[in-house]
């Protein structure tokens, strides 16, 4: 993989490569994705064999703005995935400047500079000086740290007076959505939300932009028609209004993410951090470590920014967690030792 690329998640073809030798089948714990996906009901034939109707999108948009706690369905646009949304959004601006707050997900940096944008990265928001757009992931990834609502509301008062835009990308917001900015969404402000990693169906590619109803128009004009393939649409109404299953995943998922700080504390120089999903640690043997689990076939996420991080997903069967458990331990008892 070229160091100029963006390093994502689930890249087992890459794992392979470095690992030729690794035990099969690979244990993937590089992304952020539920590893127990909502159950798929029976879908008809006619999903995959007609274009889906504006009444089945409509009643998806509806779902998603119940599920979201949007004022309203108008406000709220489905898209084939939230990347798609993070592609298209700087189109929507002439030539403006943003400030990112980061480190974070590299997709928005470079989707604003590909459309000709000032990008500047920063690390607090009050470095944002004079920027006309600012971008929050929020919880952030890769380490979870959470900007408070009324923080967020205080910076969309403080843009409006200058005529700039706040955009949230909540993608891991499901499981940690006391500060969610949906309910209280001010006009100049644009919230992302991702369907697929909450509900463990990535290859859904579902997700949602959630701004005011002119905004939601221009970007729903730009996605066109049948942006939303019937299978998606229908899985995705379905799981959006389960909310009992939502509720019993973030008990479940909570507790998962508590069982594997515990093994990563003995690699971790300090206490895990992240969001229910993902597990970040840090230490200046995160290179070692990620080779030891990569020859024993387990693929976590590292960064180009910063090799002393390591990021985590939850393992997905209780063979996977043994398999963790057991090369953590056979790390941990060298490095004891030594």
């Amino acid at each position: 993989m070229s160091e100029t690329q963006i390093w994502h998640g689930g890249d087992l073809d890459e794992a392979t490569r470095l690992f030729p030798d690794a035990p099969q089948p690979w244990i993937d714990l590089s992304t952020g994705i539920n590893p127990i996906a909502y159950p798929v009901p029976p879908l008809p034939p006619s999903l995959f064999e007609r274009l889906p109707s504006p009444a089945a999108h409509n009643d998806l948009e509806r779902a998603a703005a119940e599920a979201y706690r949007a004022a309203g369905s108008e406000m709220v646009v489905a898209a084939p995935g939230t990347q798609v949304l993070i592609s298209l959004l700087p189109s929507l601006w002439p030539r403006a400047r943003v400030a990112i707050l980061g480190p974070t997900y590299a997709e928005h940096a470079q989707a604003w500079r590909k459309a000709g944008h000032e990008v500047a990265e920063i690390g607090t928001p009050g470095q944002a000086g004079d920027a006309d757009i600012l971008v929050v992931v929020n919880p952030n990834n890769p380490d979870g740290r959470i900007v408070g609502r009324e923080k967020l509301l205080a910076i969309a008062e403080h843009l409006r007076q200058r005529r700039g835009w706040l955009i949230v990308d909540e993608a891991f917001a499901d499981f940690d959505a006391d500060e969610t900015l949906v309910p209280l969404l001010p006009d100049n402000a644009i919230v992302l939300r991702s369907f697929g990693k909450t509900y463990g169906l990535a290859g859904v590619r579902l997700g949602f932009s959630i701004s005011n109803q002119g905004f939601a128009g221009r970007l729903r004009a730009m996605l066109g028609p049948w942006a939303v393939s019937g299978p998606a649409i229908e899985v995705g109404r379905r799981a959006l209004l389960d909310h009992d299953w939502l509720a019993s995943t973030r008990q479940a998922r909570a507790a998962d993410a508590r069982r594997l700080d515990a093994l990563l504390a003995v690699f971790s120089a300090s206490p895990p951090r992240g969001t229910i999903l993902y597990r970040l640690a840090e230490s200046s043997q995160a290179p070692v470590l990620f080779s030891h689990l990569g020859q024993r076939g387990i693929w976590a996420r590292r960064f180009a920014h910063d090799p002393r991080l390591l990021r985590f997903g939850l393992p997905g069967s209780e063979a996977a967690w043994l398999r963790l458990e057991q090369a953590l331990t056979t790390y941990a008892a060298p490095q004891a030792a030594g």
